[in-house]
């Protein structure tokens, strides 16, 4: 049964498996799936595809999966494949898990108050290095996502995975020193741009003249004609 923490979803059984078979299911307005994990047999699904998308738009990370409208069983998004032009889920893969183990997972970091920052506010360029976490918690636990509150940087400030604070619950597998993000002096952005401009430059004009060398070697020396030399 679903709770607060969790979203029920219903699908059904696939038994036609194949990259055909899949995409007449997209054109009928489904979505293909595989449910796996837990010490069982791998299950083949189907799933309406406006119904996939309101569950996940509304979902935590824990679903109470139904299949064929039997017996509700907790499980994760493991992977999303989405079309690459329009963005829909195009196939999804979940995984059955137990409520008291904890699993890994990949969530989105989030950086808040960035438009506040004192560094930001004096013409740096706060850039976003990492944008993703892996992370170790109980599937209730698992955040949609973990914010950071940048709004105390300040120019050539350097943010790494140590500065942040997860949520009760949950680990932060990465390296403390990986790099979060940092704030560039409004100079140094502008130097290299200007460099990147410069070598273009550089690049272009090195074409030109290229070109203009294989022109001249082209033309026939003076004197003479596309038949030979003169008089010949």
């Amino acid at each position: 049964m679903a709770t607060a923490q969790t979203t029920a979803l219903t699908v059904e059984r696939r038994e036609v498996a194949g990259s055909r078979a899949a995409r007449r299911l997209r054109r009928s307005g489904s979505v293909p799936g595989i449910l796996y994990g837990g010490g069982e047999e791998p299950v083949a699904f189907q799933v309406d595809a406006r119904l996939l998308r309101q569950t996940l738009a509304h979902a935590g990370a824990v679903i109470e999966l139904s299949v064929d409208g039997a017996g509700a069983t907790p499980v994760v998004v493991k992977e999303l494949t989405r079309h690459p032009v329009n963005g829909e889920t195009v196939h999804i893969d979940l995984l059955r898990v137990r409520l008291d183990q904890a699993i890994h997972a990949t969530v989105v970091l989030e950086l808040v108050g960035a438009d506040d920052a004192p560094g930001v506010k004096e013409g740096g360029v706060l850039e976003q290095v990492t944008r993703e976490l892996n992370i170790e918690a109980l599937p209730g636990d698992i955040p949609d996502a973990i914010h950071h509150d940048v709004s105390g940087v300040q120019i050539g400030d350097t943010i790494t995975l140590e500065a942040l604070t997860p949520p009760h619950g949950v680990t932060l597998m990465d390296d403390p020193e990986t790099v979060v993000a940092t704030v560039t002096p409004p100079k140094l952005q502008l130097e290299a741009e200007e460099e990147i401009e410069e070598e273009t430059e550089r690049v272009a004009e090195g074409e030109v003249a290229e070109e203009g060398e294989e022109g001249a070697a082209e033309q026939p020396a003076a004197g003479e004609t596309e038949g030979g030399a003169e008089g010949e």
